[in-house]
């Protein structure tokens, strides 16, 4: 696996690095970043043998995208990424466990799978979530894998409203019948009002500009309390904004 060499830039005065965790510590420190965004701020229900420090199954398997503050010390960014061959070993991706996903059985050799995307609420300027997508597409170009699979969550404070505004609106967006994936535990659509001007995150609106495809309906995630969207971005479809993330290549 190329393991990509950590790129650096100055934003607003400080010094931000991306490259995929190297060392234990660091990846206990995107961890805990992990606890203290989903659990402490967004609230999720977490079940972990470390006070502090959200760890799973998938973990073990995984690759750790972390941006550090260097003159902090702190990692205040990470992405975590599963390999196809990892998830061979693991048995399964993550996502597995919230969409039916045979109809993408064809392209499992070739399908990256991304999630638990954080960043410190000290550090949401923009600067770090490019350099997580600009780690990321590395990685990808590096590899040479031509898809990436993951989970846009939409929050659902307002019991889910947004959500079914959002997705009432993602017609152009929705991948062909032969890549849809089926939900396990499927967002009551039907029970919900379509809110007239729903807000789309960020990081949704980001993989939407940069062509993915959304798979099917949004799955409930009731440990998070989120509306899950599956997304599948083939490298192909990467838009002409973007291309020069994903044509970067290790120098």
């Amino acid at each position: 696996m190329l393991h990509t060499a950590h790129h650096e830039i100055v934003h607003a005065g400080r010094r931000l690095s991306v490259g995929l965790a190297e060392r234990a510590d660091e990846i206990l420190a995107a961890q805990r970043l992990r606890y203290r965004v989903f659990a402490e701020e967004l609230g999720a229900r977490l079940p972990t043998r470390t006070a502090g420090v959200d760890q799973d199954l998938y973990d073990p398997f995984c690759e750790h995208l972390v941006v550090r503050d260097e003159d902090a010390g702190r990692v205040v960014g990470t992405y975590r990424i599963l390999s196809p061959e990892a998830a061979r070993r693991a048995g399964s991706y993550y996502s597995e466990g919230e969409f039916d996903l045979t109809r993408l059985q064809l392209l499992r050799t070739r399908v990256v799978e991304v999630g638990r995307s954080c960043i410190d609420a000290d550090y949401r300027s923009g600067a770090v979530i490019s350099l997580l997508w600009s780690g990321l597409a590395r990685y990808m170009v590096g590899n040479a894998y031509d898809y990436l699979i993951g989970c846009a969550s939409i929050g659902m404070a307002d019991g889910g409203h947004n959500a079914a505004g959002i997705h009432a609106r993602l017609g152009g967006h929705l991948a062909p019948p032969e890549y849809r994936v089926f939900p396990r535990c499927p967002l009551p659509l039907d029970k919900l009002e379509a809110a007239a001007r729903p807000e789309i995150p960020p990081l949704l609106k980001g993989y939407l500009r940069a062509g993915a495809w959304v798979c099917g309906d949004p799955a409930w995630d009731p440990d998070f309390n989120t509306a899950d969207l599956l997304l599948l971005l083939p490298m192909a479809r990467v838009q002409a904004r973007y291309a020069r993330h994903f044509v970067e290549r290790q120098a």
